[in-house]
């Protein structure tokens, strides 16, 4: 394994927020390391845990309910910094962790042995780690137990982010989508972040694949997702929902705001010339809403703006059609 890069923290958490993994739900396949590892080690605790900026985020974490921690209270936040798995036989005995309130508070941690989860660039973006209320050494073998699961943990996560973008557009698939907007709807029940969501249908796609066939259709799919890419701010997301449907979830996006962004994709799709013989001119329909009551599930808030794009057809085809919190009204 090449050595870790530990001197550029920006680049860290590049390499993290790559995998967009950070606060989506449990999954099997690191609940069974993390079960594996309690089993093997006879440990009450064990996890999968990610550094963010500011905190310590648990992908998976056996034998105790919680989801973060503060950065600053992390064992794996020191883990991180080095090549070679950090091993502790007692917390309290040790001036870096002593006064610390998993130390000295629940869940009264005296022992932990973590190995880094590094990314295939040599970024430490997190550890798996196996965690006693007892002091304890840990035996060799333990130790490349967990050198060995180490890398399964990271290409699990490599897997996971191939297989949430769609194989055509390169958007996400639908059920990485919404697990983005049950990321939103968590920020927004939180915290009151404003976001919105646009759905947007290619109009008379059928009419274009069977007109042209299939290959050309496809040509204008991902001549679609491109476009709405590089209109696209860095914080936004792009998700195929269905065979010519897309949507985009934009966080930070206020109803006018959002609608205005609707506009501009709108136009820019209308002035595309895709390559074919003749070149081919393609429009779109939207539908656009906001974040709010009555839409704090990722079902719900889909229905609120595929309702404002059935409003876009019915109308005309396109156009954006705005959902209005209380109402709906056309763009």
């Amino acid at each position: 394994m090449m050595h870790a890069i530990v001197n550029d923290e920006p680049g860290r958490i590049a390499a993290l927020r790559r995998y967009q993994i950070l606060d989506t739900p449990s999954e099997g396949a690191f609940d069974k390391v993390t079960d594996l590892i309690r089993t093997l080690f006879g440990v009450p605790m064990s996890a999968v845990s990610l550094i963010d900026t500011d905190r310590q985020w648990f992908k998976s974490l056996a034998g105790l309910d919680a989801t973060q921690t503060p950065r600053s209270e992390a064992f794996c936040d020191h883990a991180i910094r080095q090549d070679e798995p950090l091993i502790i036989t007692d917390a309290r005995d040790d001036p870096r962790f002593a006064d610390n309130p998993l130390v000295t508070g629940d869940p009264g941690i005296r022992s932990y042995a973590g190995v880094p989860l590094r990314t295939p660039d040599g970024y430490n973006i997190g550890s798996l780690c196996a965690i006693d209320t007892r002091a304890r050494d840990f035996a060799p073998e333990q130790i490349e137990i967990l050198k060995s699961l180490a890398p399964i943990v990271v290409e699990q996560m490599e897997l996971r982010l191939l297989a949430e973008r769609d194989h055509l557009s390169g958007a996400m698939t639908r059920r990485a989508f919404v697990a983005a907007l049950d990321k939103a709807i968590a920020l927004h029940i939180r915290h009151r972040r404003p976001a919105a969501l646009l759905m947007l249908d290619i109009d008379h796609f059928k009419r274009i694949n069977d007109t042209y066939g299939h290959p050309v259709g496809d040509r204008v799919i991902e001549a679609v997702a491109k476009r709405c890419v590089e209109l696209s701010r860095p914080s936004d997301s792009l998700g195929r929902i269905g065979g010519e449907e897309f949507a985009l979830l934009l966080p930070e996006t206020s109803e006018a705001d959002a609608l205005a962004a609707a506009r501009r994709f709108c136009t820019a799709i209308g002035e595309m010339r895709i390559p074919n013989d003749p070149p081919l001119r393609v429009t779109a329909s939207f539908g656009v809403a906001a974040i709010g009551a009555g839409r704090l599930s990722s079902q719900d808030w889909l229905s609120a703006a595929d309702a404002a794009l059935y409003e876009a057809k019915r109308g005309g085809r396109n156009r954006a059609v705005l959902a209005l919190l209380t109402a709906e009204c056309a763009a």
